[in-house]
């Protein structure tokens, strides 16, 4: 196509939210913020691999991102790329599948080790799989319009992910041995990522600019360094995102912590689902409308905000409604979370290469991600839950600060 009119994105929003709803299915069989944590305790696994377990999800992602957004530099038919890089997630679950359907009970030692390696392949998959999405939505969407296009989606997806968190509870009730009722849920989670890759198909691309050269990887190295030496704003966002990855062991941490406390079943995992998606679908709405409006930083906020009143309930939490309470804020924050960053990833790098910002997120906090699980697990492998709490809230304040006062309006922004 010649031109990439607001008829084509329309027709990529449709499809997208059909593929946001699968992968929200899908995916709500594998929340790492309820189903990980709980399936890792019911496997005994130690306590700081549990309550880590976001954390090593983030952690490991960030590790092929560079790579891939290196690799990725020359593709020239995005859409092949985006729907190969999708067959390993597909690999990866349908073997989690296999594997805890038709479980070996002489396995049983072992089992929390090998679904723990099967837990960092798919954070690897989706690692390699992200600056190629990244880079496929920004070929297949206009600008003007894409706060709109990832409010939906993700809306869509939490919209998914409460029709999964519903199964999943009837799934976990049903007179089903664990882990086998756990394992069909992996293969439910394989089949609905499938759909949502092949409603990739009928999506429509951008048409390449003439000239568009190879880039040589000497290029590719420089212009790499040139947004690390001197996009001072961008530095300034990291820096933020550096104290807002502290929320992310608190994401194992709640559920565990709660159960703890309050004894509930494990059949709250779909409960938690679903009070998760529903606070999700409305927070991921209407932080694309307010960051469309006044500029994704601030739709931004409502992610901060969401974690820290998780983590302060948390620590006062007095039944089970304040449980679901906790669940409401994590929504909130999940929600506003995604459609916020990709397009502040998008504002940020402008007309230069997304992967390559993209990538740098992940590789430059991962670090500062490895440095919190191993003090919030160690914090809590000696039985420290509440100061683990306490120091993701002070880290999770001193993020808002730094993101309303020093970080600016990367539209407004002049970077070349």
């Amino acid at each position: 196509m010649n031109n990439f009119s607001i008829n084509d994105h329309n027709h990529n929003l449709k499809y997208n939210l059909l593929h946001e709803f699968f992968w929200g299915f899908g995916v709500a069989f594998h929340t790492i913020y309820a189903v990980i944590p709980l399936f890792l305790k019911e496997l005994s696994a130690p306590d700081y691999i549990i309550v880590s377990s976001a954390g090593i999800f983030s952690f490991v992602i960030a590790f092929p991102t560079l790579f891939s957004a290196g690799i990725g530099r020359n593709i020239k038919n995005i859409k092949r790329a985006v729907i190969l890089v999708h067959c390993i997630i597909l690999f990866v679950t349908f073997m989690m599948g296999f594997t805890f359907t038709f479980f070996d009970s002489e396995l049983v030692g072992m089992a929390w080790k090998v679904y723990l390696t099967y837990f960092i392949l798919y954070a690897f998959s989706i690692g390699i799989i992200v600056p190629i999405w990244t880079d496929f939505l920004n070929q297949s969407t206009l600008g003007s319009h894409r706060g709109r296009f990832f409010g939906l989606g993700f809306a869509f997806n939490s919209i998914g992910s409460f029709v999964g968190g519903i199964t999943l509870k009837y799934l976990l009730l049903l007179d089903i041995e664990f882990p086998k009722n756990f394992g069909i849920g992996f293969f439910i989670l394989f089949f609905s990522l499938m759909i949502g890759t092949i409603l990739f198909f009928p999506f429509r691309i951008k048409e390449r600019v003439k000239g568009e050269d190879y880039i040589p990887v000497s290029e590719y190295i420089a212009k790499t360094l040139e947004i690390v030496r001197g996009h001072k704003n961008f530095h300034r966002y990291l820096i933020s995102r550096v104290f807002y990855s502290s929320c992310l062991p608190g994401l194992g941490l709640y559920a565990v912590y709660c159960q703890d406390k309050f004894n509930f079943e494990l059949s709250e995992a779909g409960v938690f689902t679903v009070i998760t998606v529903l606070s999700a679908a409305a927070s991921s709405f209407f932080s694309g409308k307010i960051g469309d409006r006044y500029g994704h930083k601030n739709a931004m906020l409502l992610a901060y905000w969401g974690h820290l009143i998780a983590a302060i309930i948390t620590i006062i939490s007095w039944n089970m409604f304040s449980v679901y309470l906790i669940f409401i804020a994590v929504g909130i924050g999940q929600g506003a979370f995604m459609p916020s960053a990709m397009n502040l990833i998008y504002d940020f790098s402008s007309k230069r290469d997304v992967k390559t910002y993209m990538a740098l997120v992940d590789s430059i906090l991962a670090p500062f991600i490895l440095f919190y699980i191993v003090l919030i697990g160690w914090l809590v492998e000696n039985g420290n839950h509440e100061l683990s709490l306490k120091i993701l809230i002070g880290s999770l304040m001193i993020g808002i600060l730094l993101l309303v006062y020093l970080v600016d309006d990367p539209r407004k922004e002049k970077f070349m």
